[in-house]
């Protein structure tokens, strides 16, 4: 693709899909099925209405079928399947479109995917792209039988191993993925979709704590000290605001956030989406928090100066209002997050450091923490 965004200050080249390399593919090989020939290339219509030829590689085509790849090409965005060959095979039937996956095409075996159980792991939009395209060869070709479609990804196995395809409830191969047909380089919204996939397991599993935390500081010390099985965990890197939104959404009615304070402590300013470049306001909160609890100007500039939030809490001690501050900042930090799920649930929150243990936490915390022991055992 010839089509840019730019980003961080870089000019990034957009790709496209596992789910458009499948439906080209496929209408490259139904063409064949009927032109008897081999073609050069195939366009495809994404669902936003552009427009991209592809070249059809590896291609087989006899009386009873066709079959082809498409490579995909995910432009300057660093996806483990940039470069892949996927493929499908085409053949005719009496009536209606089929569409599986055989080798190197996941098996959805959890509740709360898109697709149901035992299915390939085809997701909706690549489905409609597969079956829009070959609705527009039948009607090319004056066609009114049906076709069985397969969709085969032979480096698959090992790809997915690469993915968060196992932890999904995924098995045996990738996904075939994409609602809009292009990928925009680092996308935000196709990780925001991952961690939503993973919220709605645990909860279509009967999870009736969300364990939420922004990364595997937050999993790791669940873990080590507090006893919780991480495979109920749901890490949502910064996107805090995101996942409090969704959990609503889902029809949680307790959360428990757990993660360290430099993340965290960003929520008593109501920065919900924890990334520095988003937002880098520790230092003005620790140092606003000490002021109202009597901190002298000489203490709050060592504050606003300080490199780490373990050099912070080291000056909050020597000053003995650590107590008062860490009391202080709890209490904007449940306050936003409450304005945040409009009190439509419960949210307790453990905030900790890796040299210091647990810094603050809410008063019910350990309620929902022995919960999600008792769902563990």
């Amino acid at each position: 693709m010839n089509d840019y965004i730019i980003k961080s200050g870089k000019k990034l080249r957009k790709g496209f899909t596992t789910g458009s390399c499948a439906a080209a593919a496929a209408k490259a090989c139904t063409i064949m099925l009927f032109e008897k020939i081999e073609i050069p290339e195939v366009s495809l219509t994404f669902p936003g209405g552009e427009e991209i030829i592809l070249k059809p590689e590896d291609i087989t085509l006899n009386e009873a079928s066709a079959s082809c790849c498409i490579i995909k090409d995910a432009g300057d965005d660093p996806d483990v399947t940039n470069g892949i060959r996927i493929y499908a095979r085409v053949e005719k039937a009496k009536a209606g479109i089929s569409i599986d996956g055989g080798i190197g095409v996941g098996r959805v075996t959890s509740a709360g995917l898109p697709c149901k159980i035992g299915e390939a792991a085809i997701n909706p939009g690549p489905r409609k792209m597969i079956f829009n395209a070959l609705e527009e060869v039948a009607r090319l070709y004056k066609y009114d039988g049906g076709f069985h479609v397969e969709i085969f990804v032979p480096q698959g196995v090992e790809i997915a191993k690469k993915t968060f395809n196992e932890r999904l409830g995924i098995v045996e191969g990738i996904s075939i993925l994409g609602t809009t047909g292009i990928v925009e380089p680092m996308s935000e919204a196709a990780l925001i979709d991952t961690i939503k996939l993973e919220m709605s397991i645990r909860k279509q599993n009967g999870q009736n704590v969300l364990f939420i935390s922004p990364g595997n500081y937050g999993v790791d010390y669940a873990r080590e000290h507090l006893g919780i099985d991480v495979d109920s965990a749901v890490k949502i890197s910064n996107y805090i605001g995101e996942a409090l939104d969704y959990a609503i959404y889902l029809g949680f009615k307790k959360i428990l956030l757990v993660g360290h304070i430099g993340k965290l402590v960003k929520l008593a300013a109501g920065v919900m989406n924890t990334h520095s470049k988003i937002a880098d306001c520790r230092n003005e909160i620790f140092a606003a928090h000490s002021a109202l609890a009597g901190a002298g100007k000489e203490t709050v500039e060592k504050i606003m100066n300080a490199k780490t939030t373990d050099e912070i809490h080291n000056i909050l001690l020597q000053n003995n209002i650590s107590k008062m501050v860490y009391e202080s900042i709890l209490g904007k930090i449940v306050y936003h997050l409450n304005y945040r799920v409009m009190n439509k649930a419960r949210i307790e929150v453990l905030v900790f450091s890796n040299e210091n243990g647990v810094l603050m936490q809410t008063d019910n915390v350990l309620d929902f923490i022995n919960e999600l022991k008792e769902v563990g055992h």
